[in-house]
């Protein structure tokens, strides 16, 4: 990892505190996954909201991050 990389991964760890993150270099899968620590309700997954994120780059996952918070606050989670 990046020092780079590590930077946007304790920014996130300080932004979104719920979610585990790890990357995975197996191919054909994503590379950055963000894992939640605790099950979503029925409501939410209905929503739209995952227990697990997975995108190319951390880019793309902060901005997934992002979306996800967008969908809770919504249900005012």
């Amino acid at each position: 990892m990046t020092e780079y990389e590590q930077r946007v991964i304790d920014v996130l760890i300080s932004t979104h505190p719920g979610w585990r993150y790890e990357q995975r270099d197996l191919p054909g899968l994503p590379r950055w996954w963000a894992i939640r620590y605790y099950p979503l309700r029925p409501d939410q997954r209905k929503a739209g909201a995952r227990d697990m994120l997975g995108r190319t780059s951390l880019q793309r996952l902060v901005r997934a991050l992002a979306r996800h918070d967008e969908i809770l606050h919504r249900l005012r989670y």
